[in-house]
């Protein structure tokens, strides 16, 4: 197990405070892992609909009431606790500082969202590789042409992560993940990316691309980018998420989310 595996939540979370910028997963195993998207009050309500209509990719684990800097999930400041922030104006992105308390504003409501980091410990487990982990790399993110259901006046493609699984063991990470319905769950796809409308998988839109090895086969889990997706195609006035692949690390154990 690495360092960084055996960190607790909290001694990650200063790391991240104190300025360290690093893709999180298979830091702190055994630890759940969240995406994070604020925004104004005002669009809070469309963010939690839009949610609750693609529960798949967004599936909501917690928010914060206006203004609040931590919550059930974690002892902490949501402006300065992750690895790498993005921020958003009017549908472009403007910034990605390593913590937001200047852009940080009393009405934001922000909204913790399950990842699929979650279930990589109970993947490893049962004999399922993680190429990314084992290249040190961040997992592959692609937009798709799969359209979420818009909900007021966010609407926007599903993104999904890509892990590539032995042909032999696709069926035991089905089985695997869909134990953990509220980071993500199974599988949306198993096999050719045209499918999802994915060109390339050498190119993807976040992390990094990552090789695969012998009779791989790609498998896509819906990702907690797809908000951001939204944001970008709604063109809200402000938004605060997570750089992808930077996640919040939580209180929160991922046994509490398997089922």
């Amino acid at each position: 197990m690495t360092v960084t595996a055996e960190l607790t939540p909290a001694q990650a979370r200063e790391r991240f405070r104190g300025g360290l910028v690093a893709g999180t997963s298979g830091w702190c195993a055994g630890w759940t892992q969240v995406n994070l998207i604020a925004v104004p009050r005002e669009y809070a309500w469309d963010v939690l609909l839009f949610a609750q209509r693609n529960p798949k990719p967004c599936p909501v684990l917690d928010v914060l009431e206006p203004g609040e800097l931590a919550g059930a999930l974690f002892d902490g400041d949501i402006r300065t606790d992750l690895p790498g922030y993005r921020v958003y104006a009017d549908g472009e992105l403007v910034e990605r500082p390593a913590d937001v308390r200047e852009h940080w504003r009393d009405d934001l409501v922000a909204f913790l969202i399950g990842c699929s980091f979650t279930f990589e410990n109970a993947l490893l487990t049962e004999g399922v590789p993680v190429r990314h982990l084992e290249q040190g790399s961040t997992v592959p993110m692609y937009r798709t042409t799969r359209r979420c259901r818009s909900a007021g006046r966010m609407s926007g493609p599903l993104v999904v992560s890509m892990r590539p699984v032995p042909a032999a063991l696709v069926d035991t990470a089905v089985s695997v993940t869909a134990r953990y319905p509220d980071v993500h769950g199974s599988p949306v796809h198993v096999g050719d990316p045209a499918a999802l409308g994915i060109d390339d998988l050498d190119r993807p839109d976040h992390g990094d691309p990552v090789r695969m090895t012998g009779d791989d086969v790609p498998v896509f889990w819906a990702c907690g980018v797809t908000p951001q997706a939204a944001v970008l195609e709604s063109r809200l006035p402000l938004a605060i998420t997570h750089e992808p692949g930077h996640m919040l690390v939580t209180d929160a154990r991922d046994a509490h989310y398997r089922i």
